[in-house]
């Protein structure tokens, strides 16, 4: 039964992307690693974490991508599970500091020192080991879109209403994290990481070791989606996106189908965020500013929505050219940024990705009816021969 559920998302473009990011996830370490600094093919390692931290965000975008462009539900407080996530790891690390910290304290993080914490509070606990910190990098999200889902998909709210809300929600949480009685570091939030598993993050090892497994979550997670929306449930998933009110008239508990998708992509935006925070060094309140959710937004609409590669795309592309665009012309980035997605709201709606595949399909459809008329030309030419021949 597994197994069937994995071989129904091997799809062709599904199995050309996963092999693709595969590629990457094997020959970028291996270019940093293998060759000499002045080799024309050697990858820089600052270089290397870049591209890792636009996998993260890729994962992010496929995680929206699940909600929004197969269930129909626009959460504009997706960054606030990524962020969730990135503080499950953040926490993780700072207990791995340890007495290497500016104030030597073997069991406080150095920002509780400074604000007279006389003991670790009782969330902190457990942190200091990987396998619960991995634990809550998917529980935490996951509940907190339980929760929430449970109660806004219950009471039927839906559309901009639904996506109001999923900002306020993320806003709130960000007030909630710039307070420093907290206890996650206030406005600075969490940094000055030393080791992961033992192993420091600054090393080129490390760093290659990070990168790889970001793009072997991405393509995990990519084949995961792709099974659920090519599955039975995925036909139903798309009917609740397109006529909500006939799939529940059909019997369907549309709120527990939601629900399921919601905390699915929750989880797999905190998988990004957790493997985001060690390659940039810090995880701070910024990270739940609304406005990041709003960018995956874009990034999704610009890749194409409902196509889980599109979103993919639009990330790495808008973040590689945020990166250029911010160091050449650092006071109009923003609003290239909004004219881009006006630009494909009203050129490109169906995303870069989104077009190809309609232009495809609609050449195919102009193809397949050239050729029945093509054939019935044939027939009518020998109806008329064998009528001659009579």
């Amino acid at each position: 039964m597994m197994s069937g559920f994995v071989f129904r998302a091997l799809e062709g473009r599904i199995v050309i992307a996963l092999a693709i990011i595969l590629g990457v996830a094997a020959v970028v370490p291996a270019l940093n690693l293998l060759t000499p600094p002045d080799s024309t093919f050697h990858i820089p390692t600052y270089a290397m974490s870049l591209m890792g931290k636009y996998l993260c965000y890729a994962l992010l975008a496929l995680a929206l991508d699940l909600v929004w462009g197969y269930c129909g539900i626009l959460s504009l407080g997706h960054g606030a599970f990524f962020a969730l996530g990135g503080y499950a790891m953040g926490m993780y690390l700072m207990r791995q500091i340890g007495p290497r910290g500016v104030y030597g304290n073997p069991v406080l993080p150095d920002f509780m020192v400074f604000l007279n914490y006389k003991e670790l509070p009782w969330f902190w606990h457990g942190f200091d080991w990987f396998a619960f910190a991995m634990l809550m990098v998917l529980v935490v999200p996951g509940l907190l879109a339980f929760i929430f889902g449970w109660f806004a998909f219950r009471s039927r709210v839906n559309g901009v209403y639904l996506s109001i809300i999923t900002q306020a929600m993320t806003y709130a949480l960000l007030l909630a994290f710039f307070r420093n009685d907290m206890g996650f570091g206030g406005n600075n939030g969490l940094t000055d990481f030393k080791d992961i598993l033992g192993f420091s993050v600054q090393a080129d090892g490390t760093r290659a070791v990070l990168f790889a497994v970001s793009a072997i979550m991405l393509a995990l997670c990519l084949l995961l989606a792709s099974a659920i929306v090519r599955s039975k449930f995925g036909k139903v998933l798309v009917g609740v996106r397109d006529a909500e009110s006939r799939v529940r008239f059909l019997g369907f508990r549309v709120e527990n189908i939601k629900l399921f998708t919601f905390v699915v992509s929750a989880m797999m935006a905190g998988i990004a965020g957790a493997l985001f925070v060690p390659q940039v060094g810090i995880i701070n309140p910024g990270e739940f500013a609304p406005a990041n959710s709003i960018e995956v937004v874009v990034w999704t609409a610009v890749g194409g929505r409902g196509t889980l590669i599109g979103p993919i795309i639009g990330a790495l592309l808008v973040n590689a050219g945020k990166s250029f665009f911010t160091g050449a012309f650092p006071e109009i980035w923003l609003f290239a940024l909004g004219g881009l997605f006006i630009a494909v709201t009203l050129f490109l709606p169906r995303g870069i990705v989104g077009a190809i595949q309609h232009g495809y399909k609609a050449r195919q459809a102009l193809k397949a009816a050239a050729e029945a008329e093509k054939g019935r030309g044939s027939a009518e030419t020998v109806a008329q021969a064998a009528q001659a021949a009579e």
